[in-house]
């Protein structure tokens, strides 16, 4: 999986990585139980601080989709929690997109068959 971090984006580079991490799981990108690269390997590939892959690797971890060990390293889980529900944030997040989308004329099926494809769907 390659990362792309913008760095004009006001979204820091940890979050940045891990919305990346958490796409790539959702997609079949990245399978349950691969390895992923360690803090060091990753922060030299992306030429970042290693305290910024860290502390999106324990995001990712305390979330609940990749699991760490010292003699391992971090993979992906592979029994991800299926809560049946979205964080308040994410809830948060959505509703100012679909309000961007509606500001810009965006009609709400298009906004919907996005959806669907993110989803999974048509």
């Amino acid at each position: 999986m390659i990362i792309r971090i913008d760095e004009l984006s006001d979204v820091p580079i940890y979050q940045q990585i891990r919305n990346q991490i958490v796409m790539g799981i959702s997609d079949g990108t990245l399978a349950a139980g691969e390895q992923l690269p360690t803090v060091r390997a990753l922060a030299l590939e992306m030429g970042i601080n290693t305290m910024t892959v860290s502390k999106a690797y324990q995001q990712l971890k305390m979330e609940g989709y990749i699991m760490t060990d010292r003699k391992n390293g971090a993979r992906v889980r592979s029994n991800i929690e299926k809560q049946g529900n979205m964080s308040e944030g994410n809830k948060t997040e959505l509703k100012r997109i679909v309000s961007e989308a509606r500001l810009s004329g965006v009609p709400k099926q298009e906004i919907i068959k996005l959806v669907e494809k993110f989803y999974g769907g048509k």
